[in-house]
């Protein structure tokens, strides 16, 4: 087992390939009437370009997505976002559907390497999420600044949201770190579909986790997932 491989299994179980984790969540939920030709797929993932390859897949399965990106994948769309989103969506069967997908990202280098990266054409290492090792390296410094900077938007947003988690972890490191902003961004998430989803009218799914990326290629590590359908909760599991 290679070190990437070791590291991966440590510290992400079940995960799969990107691809696998996408078919296997429009295979789950075609029985209940959600497809590419009757969903929206909304997508919250990193800004970053690595990430990339995943919202292509699920475009690729689910058709064109609503972009509710920003750094590290944190949700700041805000209501007017989710509501655009849901106005774009199907309804020719009089019912909406929207599937969520939103998740931070972190690498894992050839070696086992937590945050370490490559890309291409670009000399040395790299690093993923950037955004979250900035975040770790100043909340470490004890040089967060939870304002809302003008100039710097969406990092600010990112420190102010995850500042009050960062004080109770025991060991902070880029794991734990992920970890924390894969909570955030379910809390976020579950608490702008209760405030813009009428169930009334509407059916969605939540697809959460980490992506991870690897030296050739890129994985997802499952985290909480289900559908509401005619209001009833359905588990869901890839």
């Amino acid at each position: 087992m290679s070190s990437f491989q070791q590291a991966l299994t440590e510290q992400y179980p079940n995960a799969l390939s990107e691809h696998e984790f996408v078919a296997r969540t429009y295979g789950q939920l075609l029985t209940h009437g959600f497809h590419k030709f009757s969903t929206i797929a909304c997508v919250a993932v990193c800004r970053d370009e690595i990430t990339r390859p995943l919202v292509d897949e699920i475009q690729k399965t689910w058709g064109e997505a609503f972009n509710f990106a920003s750094l590290a994948g944190m949700i700041t769309v805000g209501k007017t976002g989710f509501g655009a989103a849901h106005h774009h969506a199907p309804n020719m069967d009089g019912r909406e559907r929207y599937v969520y997908f939103a998740m931070p990202h972190i690498a894992i280098g050839r070696n086992g390497e937590i945050g370490v990266c490559t890309r291409p054409n670009r000399t040395g290492n790299s690093g993923a999420c950037g955004a979250l090792q900035v975040f770790l390296a100043d909340a470490l410094a004890g040089s967060l600044c939870t304002a809302v900077d003008p100039d710097d938007v969406e990092q600010s947003l990112l420190d102010q949201r995850l500042s009050p988690g960062f004080q109770k972890l025991a060991s902070p490191d880029l794991l734990s770190v992920t970890r924390l902003a894969y909570d955030a961004i379910l809390e976020d998430l579950e608490r702008m579909i209760a405030l813009t989803v009428h169930a009334d009218h509407a059916d969605y799914a939540v697809f959460s986790g980490i992506q991870v990326h690897g030296p050739d290629r890129s994985f997802v590590w499952p985290g909480k997932m289900y559908a509401i359908v005619n209001g009833k909760r359905i588990p869901v599991a890839v």
